[in-house]
């Protein structure tokens, strides 16, 4: 498969959302649905973060989101030869969790909206956030408990619970990390490539891997799709940070620069903090100084970062990434059209808008 150079990428059209996201999407959303139906206040506020009713409670037609890690999970599970219902209530954890760790973001960004809603904290208050969040990681671990009645055997129930456990553990790590290099001019390359493998990365890849793990009783098919994974992460995350500097206002609905005039260290600042040299370097440093960046300061950014290629190099590594995930695989036995789907999902996230 043969993807655009990086000179290209302005010129190609956002792919479309891949068949696996359709075909997935209304089973997921039943599960789920199902997982956060119990009574009393702090489901209503989950119900609400989740897009399906309104700050009354009624039920609305809200923005729920690609639901991108469960459905890496049954597509890993669909391809290596299993049923999607037995690897559903593993899907519905990676969502609560992934769900879990957003409330929590929220809280420590400060962002009063996500997915155009307010975000719980700015409704309710920090403290009722914090537990609904913690509510959503519980309820998580209760869903795993549908495994065995879905036919799991219980050795592999009790690697996916491992797996996901070490998943949403080196998750909060990156976290971590990502609040430590706040107010940092310089943060290393390695650094935060190491912070966005657990921070973005552990979950994608667990998705993948527990989806394998629940599919084929091979445990060298997973060891595959982890390694699969782990590309896959880069690629989402990679393609994040390009969005939050140069994508456009209309699909992100951010302005263009919004993660410079955050200060937020993402790949492109802390590549071009990396590259930039003399009165440029300079430049970069006094403007991650200020207490809030003006529009000559992130006009200024940008053009420095485009002074040493910043977003074509961004997107080459993320390429190269999507290559890997692909031979990863390459020795895999998948199900009919399991590859072709994958290199769908490949290159929307290498090109997706939003």
């Amino acid at each position: 498969m043969t993807y655009s150079t990086p000179s290209q990428t302005a010129e190609k059209r956002a792919p479309s959302l891949p068949d696996m996201f359709i075909e997935h999407r209304a089973a997921i959303g039943a599960e789920l649905r199902r997982s956060l139906s119990g009574d009393g206040s702090v489901y209503d506020l989950l119900r609400y973060y989740m897009g399906w009713v309104d700050l009354d409670g009624n039920p609305t037609v809200g923005t729920e989101g690609k639901y991108l890690r469960p459905t890496l999970c049954l597509f890993a599970c669909d391809a290596t030869g299993g049923a999607r219902e037995q690897a559903m209530p593993a899907a519905a954890a990676l969502e609560l969790i992934h769900n879990f760790s957003l409330i929590h973001d929220d809280i420590q960004d400060e962002d009063e909206t996500r997915h155009h809603r307010k975000t719980l904290w700015a409704i309710w208050g920090v403290p009722k956030a914090l537990v609904a969040g913690n509510v959503l990681r519980t309820v998580a671990d209760t869903a795993l408990d549908d495994l065995q009645s879905a036919g799991v055997p219980p050795h592999r129930i009790l690697l996916v619970v491992n797996r996901l456990t070490q998943a949403y553990l080196e998750m909060i790590e990156g976290q971590y990390l990502d609040i430590s290099f706040e107010g940092r001019q310089e943060v290393g390359l390695n650094q935060y490539l190491d912070m966005i493998a657990r921070k973005t990365g552990a979950l994608i890849r667990c998705s993948f891997t527990i989806g394998a793990l629940i599919g084929s009783p091979d445990d060298r098919v997973a060891a595959a799709f982890l390694e699969s994974g782990k590309a896959l992460g880069f690629i989402f995350q990679v393609r994040d940070d390009i969005l939050g500097v140069w994508g456009d206002e209309a699909s992100t609905g951010k302005p263009v620069g919004a993660d410079i005039r955050r200060k937020k260290n993402s790949f492109p600042v802390v590549y071009a903090m990396a590259r930039a040299r003399g009165n440029d370097k300079r430049r970069l440093l006094s403007i991650y100084d200020k207490d809030e960046p003006n529009d000559a300061d992130v006009a200024d950014a940008l053009h420095i970062m485009d002074s040493v290629n910043t977003r074509d190099y961004a997107h080459a590594l993320a390429v190269e990434h999507g290559e890997a995930a692909l031979d990863a695989l390459a020795a895999v036995e998948l199900r009919k059209r399991a590859r072709t789907e994958f290199e769908d999902l490949i290159d929307f996230l290498l090109f997706r808008e939003h």
